[in-house]
This record gives structure tokens, sequence and C-alpha cells, in this order.
């Protein structure tokens, strides 16, 4: 019997590709880059299942161009916006992700980022090698101090509880809007209050919410506004969940102190963008979950995910359950 044919759009851990190997005839994209349009739509022809990142666009064209033989949609990523879930649910094909396994490496790298431009490491780094350390001064590079002050997480799901437990080894004073978890958690000492009191009342403000219709630009000129003028901002979500040209004039401005980017819009984010002018903010390149621990158990959901779907079983991380329906 021959083996079920797969695309899997780029490298990824061993463990993962291990898996796949041994029950799958498997294409390979090897490239550093993302495969092209073109290109993903000649690889995924006749294939069965397909295991995606989130720098694949894989909506109806895609899945059409694969084939009615399609059985599997596996998304390498916690988040799925880079899929048409309604298309492949129309299409009754699963489409699975791998939660949970990202949370703890994103909340660590999100208090990193919030150390990191908050006391102005990296601007830090860059004084040291440029030569300008002469002698110890006390004014100089001032930062912001984390302990006491108020942490704002914009989005309370696994990664903005996360992030609650680790501020109470800071004493922070947790605060948090999410308007699907409203009701109060005896496990978290963290309040839940309305948008524009979070705003007002942050020192840190920590972004842990999907990207929809409602969140793009979340954070643009108004927000900003109502930030104080020594608030930290961090987003770890989605890049579009922040505008980046009134960041950038905020930033310019010292209307806030700081930021800390590991997701931009666009990603890469060009080199001629004006925040790289800009001493006051920390761009990484959308690392937060680059624990070795967690990107292996990532791979190995990812693969039990596709592999499930070509089987024809339920998959243990499914977006869209009610292709299932009966």
């Amino acid at each position: 019997m021959s083996k079920p044919k797969v695309f899997v759009t780029r490298v990824i851990p061993d463990k993962g590709l291990e898996m796949i190997r041994d029950f799958c005839e498997m294409d390979l994209w090897q490239d550093e880059l993302p495969p092209s349009r073109e290109e993903l739509l000649k690889r995924v022809r006749g294939v069965d299942g397909v295991l995606s990142l989130l720098t694949d666009k894989i909506d109806g064209e895609v899945m059409d161009a694969a084939g009615k033989q399609l059985k599997v949609i596996s998304n390498h990523a916690v988040g799925f916006d880079n899929i048409d879930v309604q298309a492949a649910t129309e299409r009754k094909i699963p489409v699975g992700n791998t939660p949970d396994v990202l949370t703890d490496a994103t909340a660590d790298f999100a208090f990193t980022l919030m150390m990191a431009a908050g006391r102005r490491l990296i601007e830090a780094d860059h004084y040291v090698r440029d030569g300008k350390w002469k002698t110890w001064g006390p004014m100089l590079l001032l930062g912001v101090e984390m302990k006491g002050a108020t942490l704002g997480l914009v989005g309370f799901g696994r990664i903005g509880k996360a992030m609650a437990r680790r501020a109470v080894g800071f004493d922070m004073r947790v605060i948090y809007y999410d308007p699907m978890d409203k009701e109060p958690n005896p496990e978290f000492n963290a309040t839940s209050v309305d948008f524009e009191t979070l705003l007002e009342e942050s020192d840190f403000i920590s972004l842990h919410t999907p990207l929809t219709i409602e969140t793009r630009h979340l954070i643009d000129s108004e927000s900003l506004a109502k930030m104080k003028s020594s608030a930290v901002l961090i987003n770890t979500s989605r890049g579009p969940v922040v505008d980046l040209e009134a960041l950038y004039a905020a930033l310019k401005e010292h209307r806030i102190f700081a930021a800390g980017l590991d997701v931009t819009e666009p990603e890469p984010l060009p080199l001629e963008h004006p925040l790289f002018t800009l001493d006051n903010i920390v761009i990484a390149p959308h690392i937060a979950s680059a624990s070795k621990a967690a990107r292996d158990k990532m791979s190995w959901m990812a693969a039990k995910n596709l592999l499930s779907g070509l089987n024809g079983d339920r998959l243990p991380n499914c977006v869209n359950p009610q292709v299932y329906a009966k």
C-alpha cells in the first residue's frame, strides 16, 4: 500500500520530521524563506496532508489546488490566522494547531522584553560597545523599576495567566483586559478592568491577544495617548495588533518610555523602517517561543495532528471540530 503524500512547508525539529518520514511520502521545503505562492500551489497538488507555518497563507485556492483527497492541514503554531478555517471547514478538512506548549517560553520572553526595554539593556550594550562608558554616574541610563509596578495584560488566556504568575515574584500589581474572561479567579491575584483603565494605570502593558478584526491596530495613536509617559509596551502576540507608525511617533516624542516587540507588521521589518532609528525600542525576530524544549514539543504535536488526520482519526488539537459533526 502506498504511503500518503504530504507537503511540509519548512524544516522543523527532527522529532516531528522523523514521525512524518516513517509514515509518509514527504516533500520538504528546505529553503530558509517560505515557498512562493506559485511554488506553494504547485507543491500541494495531489497531497493528502499539509504541514504549514504562520508564513504560509493556506486559503481555499490552496486547498482546491491540493485536490479533494486533502485530509488534513496541520499548522506548526498556536495561532492559525494564516489559514482560512472557514474554507477548510466547508471542505470538511480538519485544521490542527499546537496550543499550550508555547505558553511558558512565550511568557518568559515577554518578561525578557519587559526588563530589556524597561531597563534600557540594548541601549546600555551599545553605549559600552561604542566607547561611551567613561565612568559611573547616578543619572546614567535610568530605567523603569518593575518591583511594585502595575502590569497590564491585554488578553488573559494561557500566556496572560502565565505572565500573572511570573509577576508575583516582582510584587507587581496585575490588571487585565479580556472581554472573554471577566470572572474572578482566586488562583490569580489579577483584576479585570476595562481597556481604558488598563491603558491609564499600567506601567508595563503586555499584549497577548489573538489577531482579529477587533484587535487589528488595537494599539493606535489614541490608545498610546492614554498611556503613562513612563509606560513600557510589549508585544509578543501578532504584529498588526500595534500600529507601528503611531508607536514610532509616541516613542520618538517620548510620550511613552519604551517598547519591546517580538512581532511586527510586516515581518521581517524593513531595515529602513524609522523604528530602527530609535534607542528606546527592542525588536526581536519573532522568537518568543524559541526555546528548544518548546519547539521540539511543537514539532511533535504538529506531526501528531498531521498523522491523525491522515489516518482518519480525530486531531488531538483541532481548531474546527465541527468537521466531525455527523
